[in-house]
């Protein structure tokens, strides 16, 4: 990316950085200088965490390695493979309103913004098995936590992963943060040296915005403060 196509895509201020991160699906193939990546990280590890245990730790993926994972991911997504599932649990069996409502829109909004039809099995298929292999993104993240550690610490990842998000768009930096990757644990861990102990939380893309990708267009609402607050005085 030129470098004055990166200043026009980086950040100006905090708030911008938050309100400007969203999922991006879709990348340029110039990766990220690997320097960056790292300074990205060590800012989002002053995230606040419980009794500063700092729960996170993150596998940085590039070249073969990152094309082998996302390849049998993939893979395995398109084939129905059996006796794969998370560590853990992401969604109640049954959602409750009105967070079920807000899931089915987000879904079907993406797949409108694509073009895809409810009737168009196939299309759906091919768009959600891009989450596989990070949307072809030239760099990635596969996060993971000690099984041992509780809710809490769970929390503290949460804050962690917005900090990457957010530090990112700093540099002008695009990403999108993916529980799908969870589902796959056993093929994380062919790939990964991860710790036997340690949970496969999520993936994240990372890289530059190929701002020409229809899909890159999508946006999500969010609810008026009103909504989720109660101000008391």
């Amino acid at each position: 990316m030129s470098s004055t196509g990166l200043a026009e895509s980086m950040a100006h201020d905090v708030a911008d950085a938050i309100r400007g991160r969203h999922s991006v699906r879709k990348f340029l193939a110039a990766a990220p200088p690997m320097d960056v990546v790292r300074e990205i990280l060590e800012i989002a590890s002053y995230a606040p965490s419980g009794s500063n245990m700092q729960p996170w730790s993150v596998f940085v993926l590039t070249g073969a390695t990152l094309a082998a994972l996302g390849g049998d991911m993939r893979a395995a997504y398109l084939a129905g493979e059996p006796g794969h599932g998370r560590d853990y649990t992401y969604y109640p069996a049954e959602v409750p309103e009105p967070f079920q409502a807000r899931r089915r829109a987000c879904g079907w909004s993406l797949y409108q913004t694509l073009g895809i039809t409810r009737e168009n099995k196939a299309g759906m298929t091919a768009q959600r098995s891009t989450n596989y292999d990070f949307f072809g993104a030239p760099l990635a993240m596969v996060f993971t936590i000690h099984g041992g550690l509780e809710t809490g610490s769970w929390m503290d990842m949460g804050g962690f992963l917005q900090s990457v998000m957010v530090a990112a768009r700093g540099f002008g930096l695009d990403s999108c943060a993916q529980a799908s990757i969870a589902e796959y644990p056993a093929i994380v861990r062919r790939h990964l040296p991860v710790d036997p102990v340690h949970k496969v939380v999520c993936g994240m893309a990372l890289g530059y915005a190929d701002r020409s990708a229809v899909i890159n267009g999508f946006r999500t609402q969010r609810a008026p403060v009103d909504e989720f607050a109660t101000f008391l005085g």
